[in-house]
This record gives C-alpha cells, structure tokens and sequence, in this order.
C-alpha cells in the first residue's frame, strides 16, 4: 500500500499544462473528463479535493495561433487571460455532468505570502470544501509579473496544500515518476518508488524543464514535496494518463513515486508553533479556561479572555497565559488584538454584534494551539 495516501482524507491534485492541453493542442477534454470523473468518485467516498491547474497560458496560445511560448510579459498575460476562460469552462462543465460544483480561484505567490491575504485565501478554500465544491485553482498569471517568469503550479501545488492543512499532494505528470536520472538521455536509469521528501540526493537526481508547453521539471516537483512535507503533507508524482490513478491511489496501490514526510501532518504545525521564539503578543485567561485546554483538550473562547497584551494580528503565533503569568499555550490567533479585546469575556454569540462579522467562533482553535 501506498504509505503517502495512507488514511488521506484531503488531497490537493496537481495537473501539468502538458497533461491538461496534449502537449499544446488544447485543453483536453478527455483527459480532464476523466481527472474529473475519479475526483467525483472520491469526493462521493467523503475525501475532500482540492484541484491545483495549469494549462491557461498553453490553452491562450492554440486559441491565438501561437506556436512556440511567447517570452514578453504582456503577450504571457494576454495568453492566460484568452486561456482562463476555455480552462476553467471545461473544469466546470466535466465536474458537473458527475453531480459536483465548482469553483476558480486565482492566486499568486503574493497572495499566500501576506498574512491577511493568506487567511482569506484558507478560509475561502475551506468553506468550498465544506459546500462541497471542488476549487479549481490556478496561478493568476494575467496579473503578476516575476512570477510569471520562474514561478510554476508545482510549487503552487506545495503552498495550497500547506494552505488548506492537506494530508497528501498528489501530482500528476508525463513521466511514470522520478527516476535517478533522465530516462530518455540514461537508459540506465532507475525509478525511484518511495523516498524521503527532502533528501538531497533528490535533487541532484532531478533534471530540467522537459516541455517547451510548461515551465516546471522534475526538480520542481521535487522541491515542492520537500516544501509540502514541511506541513506533514506527504507527496506521489506519477503519470497523469494512468487509468484511473486517482482512484487507484487512494484506493492504497502503489502507483508513480511517493515523497514521504518525515513529520505527521498535525505534529508539524504545532512545531512550527512551538518553535516561535518571539511573539507579538498574549491573552492572559481564567482558571476556567486553564482548565479547558489542559484537561479538556479545547479551544479557547473569548469568554475565557481577561487581558490582552501586545499588538497582534489574525494569524499571529501568541501565548496564552494564566491570570499569574504562566505560559498555558500558544497558537494562531483568530482575531486582531484590538479585536480581541473588544469580544474579551464574551461568549462566541456575540462576536458578530460586537465586531460586524465573524471569523472564527474561536479566539484560537484547539488545532492551532499547543500547550507549553
């Protein structure tokens, strides 16, 4: 059995511009039929997917004429805003002829590198997986500049899934998976089963671009496993043409090559967040609470809040201190300082009347806390 997808319940897919538009001629709509068709099937057996594409600037191209990929930036632009709308077109039509909803979300680098931007993007992307619809995400190539240059879906496969807190990536290629060297330059090649994401010795083995459609590699695909497994989201590259792969993989048979993280999925964020040296700020809460998160396991409501200290963000790691000083806990922070010290010693009922919206019933949940 695969070890990757080994109780995988959320599973981000990458598909490559290759796979998606047959090496340039246009979206497939065979190919993507059938990725749609098997991410219905999981879907329908309680998996939630997350569908990270490429193909819009490839599909641009057939659409203008275009042979060879354009190297001006707004010819890119142009490319991927004619490709956006025949990519995202069939996405929806496919998924909805097996019962599923859809939606496109475009993201750029930047957006997952700013902290509000960040938790927007996570909680839009979680509400759609709990609605059911399948996101269909992309990079948002008609707007970045830089990014368009070097970026690629590999890596924006890696950041979604640390994003939505995935247990696996799964991306899908034109190769069967990773090899020690380039089989069609060595035919002494090996193909590589399973490995540990982040050994370097990965990385020598990996080669360059292999399409003139898209910009990624094997080394990219590589260095996205290793960026995955640093959120405990383990990875398998293999081939996106394999009958029923998705399905096959799931179904625990070992199919392409699987990236192993060394750390579980839960494990690794609260190391992240133990590991803060500095934080921006704290809460200092009652017996009551206190008792909540050590005993209980729980997370911690505005209720339980009777201080805030420092200046802090949504998102930001802060301790959580007992009314005598004592490190409780720390985790992310659902709300701002000002925020949370409008809703301190409120219960959760009241946040929407207090604040105008609500973010989260929690001032920090029990899944983004760790206890010192």
């Amino acid at each position: 059995m695969s070890a990757a997808l080994q109780g995988a319940r959320r599973i981000v897919v990458k598909v490559g511009s290759s796979l998606v538009t047959n090496e340039g001629r246009g979206v497939d709509a065979e190919a993507v039929g059938n990725w749609c068709r098997q991410m219905a099937g999981l879907a329908s057996q309680g998996c939630e997917v997350v569908m990270v594409s490429s193909g819009a600037i490839a599909e641009g191209m057939k659409r203008l004429g275009w042979t060879t990929r354009p190297k001006e930036l707004p010819e890119l632009q142009a490319a991927a805003a004619v490709g956006q709308m025949g990519l995202v077109q069939m996405y929806e039509s496919k998924l909805s002829e097996h019962g599923m909803g859809s939606a496109q979300v475009l993201l750029t680098h930047a957006d997952l590198a700013d902290r509000e931007r960040y938790l927007n993007a996570r909680s839009t992307l979680l509400t759609l997986l709990g609605l059911k619809v399948l996101p269909v995400i992309n990079e948002n190539d008609t707007v970045v500049n830089d990014e368009i240059k070097f970026g690629d879906n590999d890596t924006l496969g890696a950041l979604v899934a640390n994003l939505v807190e995935a247990d696996a990536l799964i991306i899908l290629t034109d190769q069967k998976g990773l090899y020690s060297a380039d089989p069609r330059k060595d035919p002494e090649a090996c193909f590589i089963d399973v490995a540990e994401a982040g050994d370097p010795a990965l990385e020598r083995m990996a080669g360059g671009a292999g399409s003139s459609i898209g910009r990624g590699g094997m080394i990219t695909k590589v260095l996205a496993a290793k960026r995955a497994a640093g959120s405990g989201a383990s990875t398998v590259i293999a081939w996106g043409r394999e009958p029923d792969v998705l399905l096959r993989l799931m179904a625990g048979e070992a199919i392409g090559t699987a990236l192993l993280a060394g750390t579980p999925k839960l494990a690794a964020r609260k190391q992240w967040m133990a590991d803060h040296l500095q934080m921006r700020g704290a809460v200092a809460i009652d017996d009551g609470a206190v008792i909540k998160l050590r005993e209980e396991g729980k997370s911690l409501l505005s209720i339980g809040v009777v201080e805030v200290q420092g200046e802090f963000h949504r998102g930001d790691v802060i301790a959580v201190r007992s009314v005598a000083g004592e490190e409780v806990a720390r985790g992310l922070a659902n709300y701002s300082s000002a925020e949370a010290r409008l809703i301190a010693r409120k219960p959760s009922s009241q946040i929407a009347g207090l604040l105008g919206y609500v973010a989260e019933p929690e001032l920090i949940h029990r899944d983004n806390l760790v206890l010192s």
